[in-house]
């Protein structure tokens, strides 16, 4: 994956520095047809229960799985055994925003599996009231999200000629056109769009706006050390997204400008993120325009979001930490 990343997945195998066993998850080789009825159910069920039932002896032979999504837990939960079987750390991430509307099957069949699980975990405090809500009985944490952050590059003034934007990203509530609208309006400014679902056509007519790709971290540096601002336009949702673009965007030394929406802000402060309220185009062109016009204050902005960082010892280590004292604590409750 693009981006700042662990040697290990989402920095997991971090654990086994703090006292854990780590195994993975394995692919397996597939035919044509096996392929076609694992994605066939997938697409029927919301999960791959294929995938799960070919690790389920490493399942069944650990003390606790550790799962990174809703599709990866409701799996592990259909195949767990009725009674023993490890303990099951369940994170979620989109489930919740769509919770209420999911159709009727789907979430009577969720909800029977979720009840099999140990605990649910959350980046964001809006994505757990909605499951205590639905699951009053159910243990939820939250687990703030932390990528790798032992290097950061101190910010300094990046202002020379016209206002550089880079926005990164590609999760499903990005806000692409509220972003166009806003840099429609601004004067000596530029605006990257590095996504690989932003539709191309949001970028036609408009010579101040690209839509591309970073193929590279060689690449992805590159934008970043050129940014004036990283921008994160965002569609109303719960579970911090565009937390870990702002979070590598922070660690480079990049002033951001995001939507104040799904828990972000419990990440970052006002002062160390400017925040804008989604949907907003005039709103987020005067975010924009204000680090046009006073760089010293968005470095200063810059600065403090790291401060941020270290203070709160925000990042893979905490993260994965928080992962290891959550499964002692559940081992220790036999």
């Amino acid at each position: 994956m693009v981006g700042v990343n662990d040697p290990t997945p989402y920095g997991y195998g971090r654990a086994t520095e703090m006292g854990c066993r780590v195994r993975y998850s394995t692919s397996f080789k597939e035919n044509p047809v096996e392929t076609f009825v694992r994605l066939a159910l997938r697409v029927l069920t919301g999960f791959d229960v294929v995938h799960a039932l070919r690790q389920r002896r490493a399942i069944l032979e650990s003390d606790v799985v550790w799962t990174h999504t809703e599709s990866q837990f409701l799996a592990v939960a259909a195949i767990l055994p009725r009674t023993g079987g490890p303990k099951v750390i369940a994170q979620t991430v989109w489930l919740f925003d769509r919770w209420n509307g999911l159709n009727p099957l789907h979430k009577w069949l969720y909800a029977r599996l979720i009840r099999r699980l140990d605990v649910l975990t959350f980046h964001s405090s809006h994505n757990m009231a909605v499951a205590e809500a639905a699951f009053p009985a159910m243990d939820c944490r939250l687990v703030p999200f932390g990528i790798p952050s032992e290097r950061m590059t101190p910010p300094a003034p990046r202002r020379n000629g016209r206002l550089e934007i880079v926005a990164p990203g590609s999760d499903r509530h990005r806000d692409w056109a509220t972003l166009v609208k806003a840099v429609t309006g601004l004067k000596d400014a530029f605006a990257t769009i590095l996504s690989g679902t932003a539709p191309k056509r949001l970028a036609k007519g408009h010579g101040a706006i690209e839509i591309k790709q970073a193929r590279s971290n060689e690449e992805l540096t590159g934008y970043f050390s050129k940014a004036d601002v990283l921008c994160v336009p965002l569609k109303p949702n719960k579970h911090a997204s565009g937390i870990t673009v702002i979070q590598e965007a922070v660690l480079a030394g990049v002033p951001v400008v995001a939507s104040r929406t799904g828990g972000l802000d419990e990440y970052f402060a006002p002062g160390e993120v400017r925040f804008v309220e989604p949907g907003d185009a005039t709103a987020l062109r005067d975010a924009l325009s204000e680090v046009a016009r006073d760089p010293e204050a968005a470095t200063a902005m810059a600065r403090r979001a790291q401060e941020r960082m270290r203070r709160d010892a925000m990042g893979a280590q905490t993260y994965i930490r928080r992962h290891v004292a959550l499964s002692r604590e559940l081992l220790a409750r036999d």
